[in-house]
């Protein structure tokens, strides 16, 4: 099976466990930035610039890389919802 390397909303309804990598460009976050980041780019996965679903047993793994691009897009998209 090819590897999903982009945003999928068929295979969101199949994660069953995210995890969070970070980009160099964001080494300077503090932990609970770094909790809160990941909290809300796995609530709006769309907007990861860097995103992989890895099968599981039971569904798929997201996981998402965060960039400074992807904090950009959250930050605008709070922004915006305000």
């Amino acid at each position: 099976m090819a590897a999903y390397n982009k945003f999928d909303p068929r295979l969101e309804s199949l994660v069953v466990e995210t995890k969070t990598f970070w980009d160099d460009s964001v080494s300077d976050l503090s932990e609970e930035d770094r909790e809160a980041v990941a909290r809300e780019i796995h609530k709006a996965p769309q907007l990861a610039d860097k995103i992989n679903y890895e099968r599981a047993h039971t569904g798929f793994t997201r996981e998402v890389t965060v960039t400074a691009e992807t904090i950009q897009k959250l930050y605008q998209e709070k922004l915006q919802a305000q």
